[in-house]
């Protein structure tokens, strides 16, 4: 799956001409069509498609945006109402590109999730799951210094929140906190600093992007059953067959965010956004975007001091740590089977942390105090557990299910299993008429 030798045949003297000097068009046809994907593949795998399609929604939106917004604490918030109001279509390229980010990151954490349930991490595929972890962390910081661009007041009071948190780091701390903020307060600087971290960290992305389909074409894609492809029965051309599947799921996925984003377009944001910043007015409640709740939420989890780590430093440790932990799941699961859909017990617990993932995003959403900090701590242990105790002991002690020889195997088998039902359910159609 790999490699192999190139197809391609260019149809025209053009062609030739061009695929002897720059073979780009080879490049395209050895990579997206051509080129050999596992036949039971399903629809868990095409949210790297719709990735694709959200980043370039995203750039495109946000390139036109950039065109009419202005980076000053005293003009930002009206340009983004002129933006509304008097700009072509402007509220529509606005609803576009902030709706876009929440289903940037709905689409990533499934993807992720995808990739934790069918072992997308494991060798030889580490560098291929560390690409896609720097990803989500250009993705966040990103996010991060877009959200505050509005300058309404959750903009306002998240940056100052969240710079803050830095301060609890020893020695350096301060430092990187004013080289953020650009000074001792968010001000003006701060505003001009994150737009254009915000505007040049996209295109980051985009070229860790093509390292990251780079290594997956090297490597070779996973599938449900976690068994490498042995023979050329095992793949299909991935056009058509991959590309009708991902068009399919991307026309739902971006229907779905069209409903958002002309019906429901302020759903995913928050209220207090829509009032001037005011460093005078703290707002009652200051909450991050829905993304980073579960994050918020275990920051908050820590409030007791381990050893000489005071309470704020572990928290941020625990909130940094919930997403440096990625990084080195391919070292943490021991177990030499790929796939859950063989591992019962890891099937489980995997779905128990899906819940935990989620549960730890509504708790970040409620206020610090009370049965929310206990639940929050106990989410938290469940989060860390996984990764740090439950992976490298389920790979020791789980007996996983026999493994098929091949992927044909599987899919010959599950089709097998569907024939001889379907005969049955024929037979008895009749009898239940009669």
């Amino acid at each position: 799956m790999a490699g192999g030798h190139s197809t391609y045949t260019p149809s025209s003297g053009i062609g030739r001409w061009v695929d002897q000097r720059l073979p780009l068009p080879r490049l395209v046809y050895d990579s997206f069509v051509a080129y050999p994907v596992p036949r039971n593949l399903n629809y868990a795998y095409t949210f790297g498609g719709i990735l694709s399609i959200m980043l370039v929604v995203q750039i495109l939106t946000g390139v036109v945006l950039a065109m009419h917004y202005a980076a000053s604490t005293e003009l930002a918030f009206n340009s983004v109402e002129k933006i509304m109001r008097d700009v072509n279509s402007g509220w529509l390229l606005r609803y576009l590109h902030a709706n876009g980010a929440s289903f940037f990151f709905i689409a990533v954490y499934i993807h992720i999730f995808r990739g934790l349930y069918y072992g997308s991490y494991k060798a030889p595929r580490e560098l291929l799951w560390i690409l896609g972890c720097i990803i989500y962390l250009l993705m966040m910081a990103t996010a991060f210094m877009g959200y505050v661009l509005p300058w309404g007041q959750m903009s306002f009071w998240g940056a100052t929140v969240i710079t803050g948190f830095f301060t609890a780091i020893p020695l350096v701390g301060e430092w990187i906190q004013q080289l953020l903020l650009g000074g001792f307060a968010v001000d003006n600087p701060t505003l001009n600093r994150f737009y254009s971290l915000h505007y040049l960290l996209p295109f980051m992305i985009a070229g860790v992007v093509i390292l990251h389909v780079w290594a997956l074409h090297v490597t070779g894609q996973t599938n449900p059953t976690g068994i490498e492809v042995k023979s050329k029965t095992d793949t299909v051309a991935f056009t058509p067959y991959a590309t009708i599947k991902d068009g399919f799921a991307m026309v739902l996925f971006l229907a779905v965010f069209a409903y958002f984003v002309f019906y429901i377009p302020n759903f995913l944001g928050h209220a207090d956004n829509y009032i001037p910043a005011n460093s005078l007015k703290t707002p009652a409640h200051i909450v991050p975007e829905w993304y980073f709740l579960p994050f918020y939420a275990i920051l908050r989890a820590i409030t007791f001091n381990i050893g000489p780590i005071d309470s704020k430093l572990g928290g941020v440790l625990a909130m940094f740590g919930a997403i440096a932990v990625l990084f080195v799941v391919p070292w943490l699961d021991t177990s030499k089977v790929r796939s859950a859909v063989y591992r019962p017990w890891y099937k489980l617990f995997f779905w128990l942390f899906v819940i935990d993932s989620i549960f730890l995003g509504w708790l970040g959403s409620r206020p610090a105090e009370g049965v929310y900090v206990v639940m929050s701590q106990i989410a938290t242990a469940y989060y860390f557990g996984f990764f740090i105790i439950i992976m490298p002991l389920l790979g020791l002690i789980e007996t996983p299910r026999r493994l098929p020889n091949s992927i044909t195997e599987a899919v010959l088998a599950k089709t097998k299993g569907s024939a001889t039902v379907t005969p049955h359910s024929a037979a008895a159609a009749p009898e239940k008429r009669a």
